[in-house]
């Protein structure tokens, strides 16, 4: 972070913890040099920031003062799904979110991928074009070990005791990307016609795996800040014959909480008691902004019945479909139903990730877009409480890149799709998330890429829309 960053950011702290209330005149950019001991230029970058963030506003011949403003919205409510097993509709939907993210000219709110232009990745893309010397052709274009490449495997083990998972590299398996491993999971446990138990709302990739093998979901009601409700899920448990429960308990898709720990003990205590398998989706964990990061489920449990699950697909790029699965005491079916699906997988991609994080350039670049995504954040929700009207929730990210808003019950955002792309803005509709289709009234935002004038531009005609929804509904 640079330093003209790390002042604004420590001047927004300021404002929005109220110590410099609104109206209230900051102080001079002479003065916060001496008292912060940087240049004048760097206070006038750092003020520059604090504009473009909306916190504070110039005025000429008398300095810059705290700008007006809105109320920070309140956190989205307990989600209140339908909780019996349902079956999974909504692929027509998901489909055509799939095909608007191809039309470049429409700015990417609704997609999940991270920012690739960051210099920290620059390392890896070197490793990736690296001239192949004859002897290593064999290693990087043959049939792979069906575990995946052990150099790969072994720098995972070690990357998941930041985790507080302690496990071997024998223990862990090489997918294509998380959602490799979330189907290898889902579908070494479960048949046709069993029940799932999973968080609402719940990313939609998953949801479309648990349809397409045939099976039913059962929503669990989901608070925004501390995840799965154990209470309804015990209660669930009770009732039906729940086959897994399948969590993202860190850096959570779509509502971005860090479950606690001793609710993560509780649903695992729960699991034990009801004799079935946890699937823990992991893929955001490393971009939570706490430090050490949160310990994974995987790293409570004793039996192995937590299937670890996650990829280097949010942290690095979606496109070297990289991943890994530490199934525990599903190993052998998991193996088996890896070979059976894609066989092994890619050496060069593995190889190259498996240099990048031996060389050290895995963690700089994790702590190079923790802050980056936290900053995006801050900039963003500024935004949407600037642009969006009254009467909105929106989720508090702990991590990752994604936040949930919540409009009121009456706008149903499905209906206005077309007028959406007409606009020229990609939006993932809440009603994806739900297995039920509930959350019509609901969106998600991606804020992984850094805010200027084009997503300015978005934000604003989004902002404009969502007023004329709500004056028409």
């Amino acid at each position: 972070m640079t330093r003209y960053q790390h002042l604004a950011d420590l001047l927004g702290q300021r404002i929005q913890q109220g110590l410099y209330q609104q109206g209230e005149r900051l102080p001079s950019v002479r003065t916060l040099s001496q008292e912060h001991g940087v240049s004048i230029s760097t206070v006038q970058q750092a003020y520059h920031l604090l504009e473009e963030r909306r916190l504070i506003v110039p005025q000429p011949r008398s300095g810059y003062f705290v700008a007006p403003q809105k109320a920070e919205p309140p956190m989205p409510k307990l989600s209140r799904p339908v909780q019996r097993p349902v079956e999974v509709p909504q692929w027509s939907e998901v489909l055509a979110l799939l095909e608007v993210r191809k039309d470049k000219s429409i700015f990417p709110f609704g997609g999940g991928s991270p920012d690739l232009t960051l210099p920290t990745l620059k390392p890896l893309w070197r490793e990736l074009n690296r001239p192949v010397p004859p002897h290593r052709v064999e290693a990087l274009f043959s049939y792979d070990d069906l575990a995946g490449k052990l150099e790969l495997r072994e720098q995972i083990a070690r990357l998941m005791l930041d985790g507080g998972t302690q496990i071997s590299s024998e223990e862990i398996i090489a997918t294509n990307g998380c959602h490799g491993s979330l189907f290898l999971a889902i579908s070494s446990l479960c048949q046709a016609g069993d029940i799932v138990a999973v968080e609402s709302p719940s990313f939609h990739g998953t949801v479309q795996t648990l349809r397409g093998l045939g099976l039913r979901v059962i929503e669990i009601p989901t608070d925004a800040q501390t995840g799965m409700s154990v209470e309804a899920l015990e209660l669930a448990l009770e009732q039906w014959p729940i086959k897994a429960v399948l969590l993202v308990p860190t850096c959570n898709n779509p509502l971005g909480f860090n479950m606690p720990l001793a609710r993560k003990r509780a649903v695992l205590c729960l699991a034990e008691r009801y004799d079935i398998a946890l699937i823990e989706d992991d893929v955001y964990g490393d971009m939570a902004w706490e430090y050490p990061r949160p310990p994974t489920i995987k790293s409570l449990d004793i039996d192995g019945r937590v299937l670890l699950c996650s990829s280097f697909s949010k942290t690095l790029s979606p496109g070297l479909r990289t991943g890994w699965i530490a199934p525990g005491r599903y190993y052998d079916r998991v193996l088996h139903r890896k070979y059976i699906a894609t066989s092994t997988s890619t050496p060069v991609t593995q190889l190259a990730i498996a240099a990048f994080i031996r060389e050290g350039h895995y963690h700089r670049h994790l702590r190079r877009i923790r802050q980056h995504y936290q900053r995006n954040y801050e900039t963003l929700s500024c935004k949407v409480r600037h642009y969006f009207p009254d009467g909105i929730c929106v989720s508090r990210p702990q991590g990752g890149f994604l936040m949930w808003v919540e409009l009121p019950e009456e706008v149903d955002l499905t209906r206005h799709a077309e007028e959406l792309q007409r606009l020229r803005i990609h939006l993932a509709p809440g009603s994806l998330f739900s297995a039920s289709g509930k959350y019509r009234n609901c969106l998600r935002l991606n804020y992984a890429l850094p805010y200027g004038p084009r997503s300015e531009e978005a934000l604003r005609t989004m902002g404009e829309f969502l007023h004329r929804v709500m004056q028409a509904d």
